[in-house]
């Protein structure tokens, strides 16, 4: 790989500061015995998205299995990077060459031997891309059983390591897997994802994570005189139809959504550009960018949104999905109910129920790469066969951890399969019936290196804008300086007219 390209990607990590994931400030998801690297901090609930949540008969022909006739040549320590344990629990669930784990959970051992060593730093304030830069800047030099093998990352910043430049992530076909084939059954976008600007494919993904409108039974009862799903899916089927079934929920004391946050991935997932072009310097902020704004402050001066909700992942954002709270819905991916919602609601399960949202769109994924330099190929290609290809496995990830997995067939007959995948959380819904039509119709936003600063920042200038505390050219000032200091390399920023 090249140390000069390595070296500026960890320039940036450190330059970042605090940095967000997978969905947008703050939101992994950092389970029980989560496996720590020495010397970091211990990652609470870092950022969003980290798909950190998420929930396959072999696909195609892909040679899965191969793992156990590992040969010599493969080393006997497999480091895996990560930023929770979330990736370690389903490998452990699914791939059919784990024996055992240690307790502590920082070793996983194969039934050959072999070791899986899980380095697992927290996404919070950018700790995990910097351990992993650092690791990626070593990876010549480092003693076979000190390389990086595998190594996660969230889609904010998946472009970052799938850059063919970076020569970090190896592509798929190095390792034999023929994206084409073996990933025949994965949903086409997450595929445009985790492939580089020459159409490469250099990760794959367990995880489609396409978005939900989540909702309190009960309020909706009040408000509408109905929880029937169907019946407020046509109440919310579109911004407009929102917008009245807002005013309704207002007059009976409630908010639509808690904070002007919830609502800027649907928006973002429809940018036509990307917010910086490659090779490029200027930075386009696109128009669906400037219509969130418009709307969430009409939104919020409407009364419509909770004031004392300042974005998401903090303290205020969570009590917001209490039983004492006023808000009719969030959006959320499945692993956003698994993860954030069913943590932080209080009262009986059944509350909760889902419908389609106002528009389609995806929130997080964590992608899985063959780190460049790895001395054990064969097993990094098992286990990303295993987790990704195989049908059989992705079905028990849907069954056993709700997740919305990256197989299409398997998720279009869930969508018809009330009796395997009922969810107690959902009072016995089956949620993948709505999942299944969105993750259809995602069309994934043009990615770029710079997704996750741009818009982590963004949303930070404009929180203070949203609030009074500054006007609206400030704000647009507030995010150019703030942009600048964490990319000095750009040169200009062009907001629509």
């Amino acid at each position: 790989m090249k140390k000069k390209t390595v070296s500026i990607l960890l320039a940036a990590v450190i330059a970042a500061g605090t940095v967000a994931g997978c969905g947008s400030g703050s939101d992994t998801k950092t389970d029980g015995d989560a496996k720590v690297d020495a010397g970091a901090q211990s990652g609470g609930d870092s950022d969003a998205g980290t798909g950190g949540d998420s929930d396959a008969g072999t696909g195609g022909d892909s040679d899965a299995g191969t793992g156990g006739d590992s040969d010599a040549s493969e080393g006997k320590v497999i480091n895996i990077y990560s930023w929770n344990n979330e990736f370690s629990q389903r490998v452990q669930a699914v791939y059919p060459e784990v024996k055992e784990t240690s307790s502590d959970g920082t070793v996983t051992y194969l039934k050959d031997g072999t070791e899986i060593h899980w380095i697992i730093n927290p996404n919070q304030d950018g700790v995990y891309q910097q351990k992993l830069d650092e690791a990626l800047l070593n990876q010549a030099d480092a003693a076979a059983d000190d390389k990086v093998d595998i190594f996660l990352s969230e889609t904010d910043y998946v472009y970052k390591y799938t850059d063919a430049e970076a020569d970090v992530a190896m592509p798929l076909t190095d390792l034999g897997i023929d994206p084409d084939k073996d990933l025949a059954d994965q949903y086409d976008f997450t595929k445009v994802t985790a492939s580089d600007v020459n159409g490469v494919q250099r990760a794959s993904t367990w995880q489609c994570c396409p978005g939900l409108l989540v909702y309190r039974r009960d309020i909706a009862k009040d408000a509408f005189g109905t929880d029937d799903p169907q019946e407020i899916g046509e109440k919310v089927k579109d911004w407009d139809t929102l917008k009245l079934t807002a005013e309704e929920l207002k007059a009976k004391g409630y908010y639509t959504f808690s904070s002007y946050a919830d609502t800027f991935r649907l928006y973002g997932n429809s940018i036509s550009q990307p917010w910086i072009s490659p090779g490029e310097t200027v930075l386009k902020v696109d128009q669906k960018i400037m219509d969130w704004i418009k709307d969430s402050k009409e939104w919020l001066d409407a009364g419509y949104l909770n004031k004392t909700v300042k974005g998401q992942w903090n303290d205020d954002w969570n009590k917001a999905m209490g039983s004492e709270s006023k808000v009719f819905a969030f959006l959320f991916p499945a692993w956003g109910i698994d993860f954030t919602l069913k943590p932080n609601w209080d009262g009986e399960d059944g509350a909760w129920a889902v419908t389609n949202p106002p528009q389609e769109y995806n929130w997080g994924g964590s992608y899985i790469h063959a780190c460049t330099g790895t001395d054990n190929p064969k097993y990094v290609k098992d286990i990303i066969l295993s987790l990704t290809a195989d049908q059989e496995n992705l079905s028990k990830l849907a069954q056993e951890y709700a997740e919305f997995t990256n197989a299409r067939s398997c998720m279009q007959e869930a969508a018809k399969d009330d009796e395997l995948y009922p969810s107690a959380f959902l009072g016995g819904q089956n949620a993948y019936k709505y999942f299944a039509p969105v993750a259809e119709n995602i069309k994934i936003a043009p990615l770029s290196a710079y997704d996750q600063g741009c818009v982590e920042l963004i949303q930070n200038a404009f929180s203070d804008y949203f609030q009074g505390q500054v006007d609206y050219d400030k704000a647009k000032a507030n995010f150019e300086t703030a942009i600048r200091e964490r990319y000095p390399e750009i040169t200009q920023i062009e907001w629509p007219e």
